[in-house]
């Protein structure tokens, strides 16, 4: 809807204060509210945008763009079993459900990560008909390097902390997480398999 004045559109925030004060919340409420959802959109937005990995490649010199390196850490995700029920043998298909990709893509980046040296494409050991993805030394070392650089990183973040703004964080974020799983259920939840 339309300002008739300036011809602009209505703000966001003119837009959805009235439903969040016609649901009983204060002013204070409803704008901390609407201050958590445009910080939320940044930090979804860095990312979807890959800035937090990118910025880590850079770091450690690996010359890999945020969309191969996310291949990458799928797939030790899929073979450790992170976020999953249990470990499982990853393959082009797993790649590109992790990813939210079609197969095809997924594909072309594994092929430009067995290029790099990445990943090798073996047999599967409970199906040779099948082929799987699997990380090298080299891929190994890069994501504890990685790792180190993340965590490194991430303790900066929170070296002025307390304790309890630590342990109230995690909490309430995890409670958040949880609720927009209930509020948005995913279609496809490898979890839940």
């Amino acid at each position: 809807m339309e300002d008739p004045k300036t011809n602009l559109p209505q703000s966001y925030q003119d837009r959805v204060l009235p439903h969040l004060r016609a649901a009983g919340l204060s002013n204070d409420v409803a704008d901390a509210l609407l201050v958590l959802e445009a910080e939320q959109f940044q930090y979804m937005r860095r990312i979807m945008k890959g800035d937090v990995p990118q910025s880590l490649m850079e770091e450690l010199d690996a010359g890999l763009e945020a969309t191969q390196f996310h291949a990458l850490s799928a797939i030790m995700r899929i073979r450790s079993g992170f976020g999953r029920t249990e470990p499982t043998e990853p393959t082009v298909g797993l790649l590109a459900e992790e990813l939210c990709l079609d197969p095809s893509r997924a594909s072309r980046i594994a092929a430009d990560l067995v290029d790099r040296g990445l990943i090798l494409r073996g047999a599967s050991q409970n199906d040779g008909r099948r082929s799987i993805l699997a990380p090298t030394e080299q891929a190994q070392a890069l994501l504890n390097a990685f790792l180190d650089a993340k965590w490194a990183r991430t303790l900066r973040l929170f070296a002025d902390w307390s304790d309890d703004d630590i342990f109230a964080f995690s909490r309430l974020f995890a409670r958040y997480s949880e609720g927009m799983r209930q509020q948005y259920p995913a279609r496809h939840d490898p979890v839940s398999k």
